[in-house]
């Protein structure tokens, strides 16, 4: 594996929260970004999207493409990035392997697009050597106060999720997202 270029962790309380950070990065993806989303069942992999989504700009009614493999989500000229890249959001969490993967063709719309694979640890790598590995992990009975994304500190909210990000590759060299507005 190549060395990571940066990693930066962030910690959300709510569903909101978590599509607000997902919102903020969404606005500094490029098209033939690739980000690989892991985390259990639960964890707020399809939700992270939602907000991605937003933050490109494209037709809005993510949901997880799990039965369907791939959803392509168009950019929007009357969204929040006109003219930006679409979203190919795959879920891999049914894929037996990379092969299996290949299969899907994601290699036609990689550099048009920003392609986000769910489960696709293990199993994506080989379509670039630049991405953006996001994990998300739920906290649950969390007790102590954590400051969150936003910089409030709340422990009541079942809903605490840590959210790492790895950026692998040359694409990633400049490209902080600790410097996101």
């Amino acid at each position: 594996m190549t060395a990571p270029v940066w990693r930066r962790e962030w910690v959300t309380a709510s569903a909101g929260q978590t599509q607000a950070l997902a919102r903020r990065i969404g606005r500094a993806l490029r098209a033939g970004d690739v980000l690989l989303l892991s985390g259990g069942l639960g964890a707020g992999k399809t939700t992270f999207t939602q907000g991605l989504g937003e933050g490109l700009g494209v037709r809005p009614g993510i949901i997880s493409p799990t039965f369907v493999l791939v959803r392509i989500h168009p950019n929007l000229a009357t969204g929040s990035r006109p003219g930006g890249p679409d979203l190919v959001h795959v879920d891999a969490y049914r894929l037996g392997s990379a092969a299996e993967l290949a299969d899907l063709d994601l290699d036609s719309s990689l550099d048009d697009a920003v392609t986000v694979i769910e489960w696709g640890e293990g199993m994506a790598e080989e379509l670039s050597e630049s991405r953006l590995v996001i994990t998300l992990d739920r906290a649950v009975g969390t007790a102590a106060p954590l400051t969150t994304a936003d910089g409030t500190d709340d422990a009541d909210d079942e809903e605490l999720r840590t959210i790492t990000a790895v950026a692998v590759g040359p694409h990633w060299v400049g490209r902080d997202l600790e410097l996101l507005p």
